[in-house]
């Protein structure tokens, strides 16, 4: 670095680019001298992990170099010390040249910056041995902080092509790059494979070669750009503009922005935020109406008649009527505000009301969201902007419910008590619906019909199964990845962190039908989407994850096309028919899986490829009708207003990556640890249970995963199966109980048969690692399908079998026979110890009860003398049995807890009760179960638990 001297009041003058030069090489020496140094004195530690070591391992990730040894931690920290002065000075200059009094960018991108450089010292000098949540904290932070601070430099970029040009390549190789070090992470963490934490450290290491070389780029706009510090004496001459000022001055004002648009400004960025929020709303209720309508039949076992309320959606007919069309379109504020009546339903303790008011909200909604298209059909830009938001707030749907565990957190189910974040939301909704209905005078270009229209028909059943498609695959993370699990080992993509690529494609899908809307209308789209859905539908694992991933890019991509050609005809015809087709879809959907229950039902029984193709034709029908329109895309062929038009885009980018970047962190933060731990190691004991969870809904219609949580935690369970857990369909809220029982107990989960297999689900939680499952569907010629899972786990270094099984119902005594069979034969096939924790529907002693506790099975009833029975059963062989317990529901569903213990490793013992005060203290049931328990569970049948020899 060359300072000049000059005379008069500078004392000191230093180019810009000199600084950005000296940010680069400090950093790079303080990362690249810790791993020289590391490398040369502590090799074989600095590779090791928590699974393997040298050879298998062999090159250091970054954290185990610059925070776990002396000294090449002290040789990193003193370099990255010197490098805070530039990178402070970088920060500083970079907005002094991109600063102008029209935009607050700057400014944010400045206090990014800032924010970045802090929690870089953060997680540099509190490494993850010192304090390991903190040093995450710090870290993601930093990391979080990357996307708006590398997208603000990108559109804040001076008229410079070669610096834009870099900034793009380290841009698109610094995020790229998280796809490989993310997937090796897996292979490592889940999968434990040799060498794979070697090819994320690569990966890692990429990382700070691009983050630095992306700040490095500032040199090139550095050129002419210098800092001055001068004498506070010569106040006369520093004040003066400089002719070098004006020219800085003027490149700032002529400086252009890549496609993210031009210039940038808070109250617009609100604006598109706003748009996106009621999207958000829109969809969080209509998604909770489904489970609250699904309670009723519950309990009814049978039509119960609310579920005529799924017709709420039909109110677009009444747009039929011209004083009705022209009173809503007129009057769309009020109809949004009305439909927040669904946010506020959490209030009403009785189901009915509750059911009713989300009914008037789902009504309300439908109404004002076909008015809003509606009328602004002949406005590209407005209209664009609406259907936007909508498909980006059915996404941001989707994220909140993977950072909730699946649960929307404004769901009526959900309150204060439980989880939800009702009143927040309807402050915020009621701020959203003001701020996007206002009236605005933006540049918008009106064009007129060419006087092409598709058959209205063919454009109502388009929308009908686009609605019908989004909301049954997309709104939930999960729920395409429960279709192609098969179990253990794991072969494919999981709930966590996989759920992030489904919303990464999804965001991908939005932004591709808004630049290329003619060929995501085109039937060359229409036929890759057919081909994800037909692959989703017919392969499990990877493969079929593919065309999850291809089907979740095409329905985004093909939403603005679709309801751009519905809305050139009546909105009666194309919205209200769309959604009566779309509850047709509904009931097809469920159908499928509750033939047993509803009439004509063995028509359509375990039809789900019925469905998939179903969904495909009604898009294809909306594809052809919008093909005949021949509609000009969303931007205008006039220069200006397209012009403006992009840049009101380029906000619903930013909110967009906004939520990919919330996605991204959750999966962090919810990312398998894999290091659990039994309640009772030292005893080698296993605390086994069985559980009907009732589809995770309470006596009052509340979701019940922390009350289920508390219970089992409460019983220290080890090993718990439970049925009734398959929730991923749009009648239960598209959700999975088990991800979030999973996360917060530390268990391992196999999430059982999924939605495409036709049954109610079973699944299985466990301490103990689940070295492999399979999954079975029993047979079943006339009632339901009964789902069993056959697991192998490492019990204490012993392999110990569990199978987890929900038999069909009383009213088909040859399906359960058979059943019996196959299961008994499973059982016995099984050569190692095994526990069965499962819903048989026989009396002890009884019928197909000598069956399952027979030669055959070689299985033991963990007590035969409790004869008051019917449905849950725990058995088990080759095992010891230690003691058994009924514990009562509480409100939480219509089923008990039956739990087990039992010591690995030792003989199975003789029969004999012993009392609880002959029992080791470690292998007792917990006393707070006794008398009149805790949160409406006792230990009830006995009133105690009882204990064998």
């Amino acid at each position: 670095m060359a300072p000049k001297f000059r005379d008069g009041d500078t004392v000191i003058s230093i180019n810009g680019k000199w600084v950005s030069w000296a940010h680069t090489i400090v950093a790079y020496t303080a990362f690249l001298g810790a791993l020289i140094v590391g490398m040369s004195l502590h090799f074989n530690k600095i590779v090791q992990n928590e699974y393997f070591g040298y050879p298998q391992e062999w090159f250091p990730s970054v954290s185990a170099t610059i925070g776990d040894r002396y000294p090449e931690r002290s040789v990193f920290q003193v370099f990255i010390a010197i490098t805070s002065g530039p990178r402070f000075a970088l920060v500083f200059l970079w907005y002094i040249l991109t600063a102008r009094p029209s935009s607050s960018l700057p400014k944010f991108v400045a206090a990014t910056g800032l924010f970045r450089t802090l929690t870089c010292g953060g997680w540099t000098y509190i490494t993850s041995t010192d304090d390991h949540d903190w040093h995450d904290i710090f870290m993601i932070s930093y990391l979080v902080a990357t996307l708006p601070w590398t997208l603000g430099c990108l559109a804040l970029s001076p008229n410079n092509p070669k610096a834009l040009k870099y900034r793009k390549i380290f841009a698109g190789l610094f995020f790229g790059t998280l796809v490989p070090l993310v997937y090796y992470f897996i292979q490592h963490k889940v999968h434990k494979i040799p060498g794979a934490y070697t090819k994320y450290a690569f990966f890692e290491w990429s990382l700070i070669l691009f983050d630095v070389g992306f700040d490095a780029v500032t040199a090139l706009d550095f050129e002419g750009f210098e800092l001055v510090i001068k004498d506070v004496k010569g106040v006369s001459r520093g004040s003066a503009k400089t002719a070098r000022d004006a020219v800085i001055e003027k490149e700032k004002s002529v400086s252009v922005r890549h496609s993210l648009g031009e210039g940038f400004f808070f109250s617009e960025a609100v604006d598109a935020a706003a748009d996106i929020y009621n999207g958000f709303v829109f969809w969080s209720i209509l998604t909770s109406l489904g489970v609250l309508v699904w309670y009723f039949p519950l309990w009814n076992m049978g039509i119960s008649g609310y579920e005529l309320l799924v017709m709420s959606t039909i109110s677009p007919f009444f747009l039929a009527i011209p004083a009705l069309q022209s009173f809503a379109i007129q009057n769309v504020r009020y109809l949004h505000l009305l439909a927040l009546a669904g946010l506020l339903a959490y209030n009403i303790h009785h189901p009915v009301f509750r059911l009713f008011t989300v009914g008037f909200a789902v009504s309300t909604s439908c109404l004002a969201w076909t008015a809003t298209w509606y009328s602004e059909r002949t406005q590209p830009a407005r209209l664009e902007a609406r259907v936007i938001a909508w498909t980006i707030g059915l996404l941001a749907s989707s994220i909140a419910k993977y950072a909730f565990h699946t649960n929307n957190p404004i769901w009526p189910i959900l309150h204060p008590g439980n989880g939800g974040w009702n009143k927040t939301a309807f402050g915020l909704a009621v701020f959203s619906v003001l701020r996007s209905t206002r009236a605005k005078n933006n540049m918008v270009d009106y064009f007129a019909s060419n006087g092409k229209k598709g058959p209205s028909l063919l454009a109502a059943m388009g929308l009908g199964g686009l609605f019908f498609a989004l909301h049954s695959l997309l709104s939930d993370s999960s729920t395409m990845i429960s279709w192609v699990w098969e179990g253990f080992p794991v072969r494919g993509p999981i709930a966590v962190p996989h759920g992030s690529v489904t919303i990464l494609a999804m965001g991908a899908g939005a932004v591709f039908g808004l630049n290329y809307p003619r060929f995501s209308g085109s039937w060359v789209a229409f036929g890759l989407g057919s081909v994800g859905a037909a692959t989703l539908t017919c392969y499990s694992h990877w493969r079929g994850f593919s065309g999850a991933v291809t089907l979740s890019i095409y329905l985004m991509a093909v939403a603005p096309v679709l309801i751009r050609s519905a809305v050139r005809h009546s909105p009666a015809k194309t919205f209200g028919l769309g959604f009566l087709i779309y509850n047709f879809m509904v009931l097809f959907h469920v159908w499928v899986v509750a033939y047993a229950f509803v009439p004509g039902g063995p028509l359509v029984r375990e039809h789900t490829d019925w469905v998939m193709a179903t969904t495909m034709l009604l898009i294809g029908a909306g594809v052809f009708s919008a093909s005949v329109s021949k509609e000009s895309p969303f931007l205008s062929k006039n220069k200006k207003a397209a012009l403006f038009n992009k840049k009101q885009r380029s906000y619903y980018y930013y909110c967009l990556a906004v939520l990919q970047l919330i996605s991204f962190t959750t999966s962090y933060l919810r990312f398998p640890t894999n290091d659990y731990t039994p309640y009772h190691k030292e005893e080698k004991l296993v605390t086994a249970g069985i559980w009907t969870v009732h589809f995770s809904l309470d006596n009052d219609m509340w979701s019940s995963e922390k009350r289920m949580r508390d219970a089992i935690k409460d019983l220290e369970l080890d090993v718990v199966g439970l049925l009734e857990s398959d929730l991923q369909r749009i009648i239960m809220g598209n959700r999975d109980t088990t991800q979030y029982l999973a996360e917060d107990l530390g268990m391992y989960v196999d999430y059982g048969p999924g939605p495409n297999k036709h049954t109610w689900g079973c699944a299985l939680l466990s301490k103990f690692p689940i070295l492999n499952s399979t999954h079975h569907l029993l047979p079943s010629p006339v009632g339901e399908l009964a789902p069993a899972i056959h697991a192998t786990l490492d019990m204490y270094g012993e392999h110990v079998d569990v199978v987890v099984f929900h038999s069909g119902q009383e009213e088909d005594p040859e399906d359960r026979r058979l059943q019996t069979e196959y299961l008994s034969k499973l059982m016995g096939e099984s050569p190692r110890p095994l526990i069965l924790l499962s819903y048989l529907v026989t009396k002890p002693l009884e019928g197909n009860y000598n069956t399952y506790v027979s030669e055959l099975s070689g299985m033991k009833d963990i007590d035969p003398s409790d004869w008051d029975r019917w449905c849950e059963y725990i058995l088990y062989k080759r095992i010891r049995r230690v003691g058994y317990a009924r514990v009562s529901r509480g409100t939480i569903t219509d089923t008990e807890l039956q739990v087990g213990k039992f010591v690995v490793g030792q003989p199975e013992g003789t029969s004999q009760r012993i009392s609880e005060e002959q029992m080791p203290v470690g292998m007792r049931f917990p006393a707070l179960f006794r008398g009149n328990g805790v949160r409406g569970h006792r230990y009830h049948v006995f009133d105690e638990p009882r204990y064998y020899n």
